[in-house]
């Protein structure tokens, strides 16, 4: 299973336009190579750098429940899928906005053998306990940012 983005390489920097410095859209992912056998998609995207030392996640962007036949993502949209709610305290993509020094951004898509069967606006932590026993397949994307 691959993902990828037509707007930045793997652990480069992610264009100003996909941030709280610019648009704040979400930028263009393509994916393919899923496993025959998937039956949905996860796609969580967060800032492990954000509340370092305290060891916390800043979630960026978590959809789950996508129809495992999702070839791209096109810029500014959201997946099929259902949203769940960020660290933002709000659904759907919220772009790197970091407050100190470079942070890495990691997209990680995940291939399960189920649908989760979650309401939208769940949190990560019931995400990942949902699909803990049924992730097929799992890849990562990450870019990186740093404001000026």
């Amino acid at each position: 299973m691959q993902l990828r983005s037509p707007s930045f390489e793997n652990n480069s920097k992610i264009p100003s336009k996909y941030t709280c410095d610019g648009e704040n859209i979400s930028p263009p992912l393509n994916i393919s190579e899923v496993p025959p056998s998937t039956k949905s998609l996860v796609l969580i995207m967060d800032d492990p750098d954000a509340m370092k030392p305290a060891g916390k996640v800043w979630d960026h962007w978590i959809v789950f429940n996508i129809p495992p036949e999702t070839e791209e993502v096109p810029e500014g949209t959201e997946p099929k899928g259902i949203q769940g709610t960020t660290s933002f305290e709000s659904t759907g993509y919220g772009g790197p906005c970091p407050p100190d020094a470079e942070h890495g951004y990691i997209f990680k898509l995940y291939a399960l053998d189920s649908e989760l069967e979650l309401s939208e606006g769940a949190r990560k932590s019931d995400v990942e306990a949902a699909m803990e026993s049924h992730i097929i397949k799992e890849v990562k994307l990450t870019g990186r940012y740093e404001r000026k």
